[in-house]
């Protein structure tokens, strides 16, 4: 099946962002895309002052045209992410809807983006955002998906619980800066898709110089066994991929470490489903 990532230049105004969002999805489903994931915080600039600002409820109006969309294309939409309202506490919030527009899932980041790099960056999520304590994943006619947002791709458990649950694709939307991009991004992706066998993708806004967090761009797929399969550059596009799930047989046969795991002496375990 075919995968399209939406690297979308995000303005400062919400309804603008959303309505070329939504051309954008249409152009991937002409294109043959069965799943399109959006990019994290696609509504909205990214930053703990904006969140309050732009978020609001789900369902509500960003999340209304993305079922709308999905229901129009015959498409599973990967929302990306938007700032979440919910009972007073604010999420960064991944909503997934299926071909008939129905909400499939909603995913809440599970682990805040609070670093200090000194000299480099210094970001806090958590003033402003609440962390998610669930896992999500959804069905599809072609396989299991896993979802995750931006700096959960360096948490291995999380991955690791979703090969587990027998997902075979993880889609991370998420926003690396200029700092961690060129280090981690690629890295990171290679080294989740390798180490569980599965396909990952990673959704970026498209770099906006003057926005006050510079997004690394650079949307990407790796197979699973740990080639990239496409990568955008730092502009507004569409980056297209086809998932080949024999290839994904294929490795877990010919290295297979799930049966090898030694449970015996340790194990990844969910504590909350």
């Amino acid at each position: 099946f075919r995968l399209a990532l939406i690297q979308l230049q995000v303005s400062s105004i919400k309804s603008d962002n959303v309505t070329r969002a939504c051309s954008l999805v249409r152009e991937a489903a002409t294109q043959g895309a069965k799943i399109v994931s959006l990019p994290e915080c696609f509504n909205s600039p990214y930053g703990t002052k904006y969140f309050p600002e732009y978020a609001e409820k789900i369902p509500g109006e960003s999340t209304q045209k993305l079922s709308e969309v999905a229901k129009e294309c015959s498409i599973y939409l990967i929302g990306g992410s938007i700032p979440e309202e919910d009972a007073g506490k604010l999420y960064n919030t991944c909503a997934v809807f299926g071909p008939d527009g129905t909400l499939l899932v909603k995913y809440r980041k599970i682990h805040l983006f609070d670093i200090d790099v000194p000299g480099k960056i210094t970001f806090q999520e958590s003033k402003t955002l609440s962390p998610g304590d669930s896992f999500s994943t959804f069905d599809t006619p072609y396989c299991r998906v896993g979802l995750g947002i931006c700096y959960d791709i360096r948490f291995a458990e999380l991955a690791q619980i979703y090969a587990q649950r027998g997902c075979q694709l993880l889609v991370y939307p998420g926003a690396f800066n200029l700092t961690t991009g060129p280090a981690h991004w690629e890295l990171l992706q290679r080294g989740r898709a390798v180490d569980n066998q599965v396909y990952v993708a990673t959704a970026s806004p498209a770099r906006d110089d003057k926005a006050s967090y510079v997004a690394w761009g650079h949307s990407t797929v790796v197979n699973p066994w740990g080639e990239v399969l496409a990568k955008a550059g730092t502009e507004e596009t569409i980056v297209y991929s086809d998932i080949d799930l024999k290839k994904l047989a294929e490795i877990r046969q010919q290295i297979p470490i799930f049966r090898q795991k030694r449970s015996d002496l340790y194990g990844v375990e969910m504590k909350k489903s």
